[in-house]
């Protein structure tokens, strides 16, 4: 009788934001809804770091941070997953600003070495290497990744240094959190 093997796993990268309802709450939930995924384990989890919006919206400063998924499930399944997580969050993808306020975004910015131009999805995320909100928390992880079609977060980061990024201080319940992943 022949093995079956199951599928090898993907690492899949996800960015998360929130400039509403309690941001930082918002993010902390994310990451559980993100530890809770199917096929899927939380491999690990950003800080939180404060960023000044992008976009010319005016609107209150967004909580960021990244995570790092070990997952079986394919990218659009993911996606999709990713886009329940921020509509149970309150999110309303059709009656919100382009670059406006969030109650949560979930981005999915890498899923393995995929690079595909859809309509629905676009990988690596196409903004990934203009954004210090997401190079500087995967530089925490891994300042030498590479991030496919774009260099390494290292080389890349330099052209984001001028965007406002702080890190905010660890709040326990994400402290656990890391720890558990």
């Amino acid at each position: 009788m022949a093995e079956t093997r199951k599928p090898a796993a993907v690492i899949a990268w996800v960015g998360i934001g929130s400039n509403l309802q309690e941001p930082r709450l918002q993010v902390m939930r994310a990451r559980n809804a993100l530890a809770a995924l199917p096929a899927s384990r939380l491999d690990w989890v950003s800080g939180d770091y404060l960023s000044a919006p992008i976009g010319g919206v005016a609107q209150p400063p967004f909580v960021n941070a990244v995570a790092r998924l070990e997952t079986w499930l394919a990218p659009n399944e993911l996606l999709r997953a990713l886009h329940d997580i921020e509509e149970q969050a309150g999110r309303r993808r059709a009656i919100e600003l382009v670059w406006g306020p969030r109650v949560l975004d979930l981005d999915l910015l890498l899923y393995g070495e995929l690079q595909c131009q859809e309509p629905s999805l676009y990988l690596p995320h196409p903004e990934i290497a203009n954004r210090a909100f997401v190079l500087r928390p995967m530089a925490d992880y891994d300042p030498n990744m590479r991030i496919p079609g774009a260099g390494s977060i290292a080389d890349l980061l330099p052209a984001v240094a001028g965007q406002s990024l702080s890190p905010l201080p660890v709040q326990q319940d994400s402290e656990d959190l890391r720890r558990s992943c």
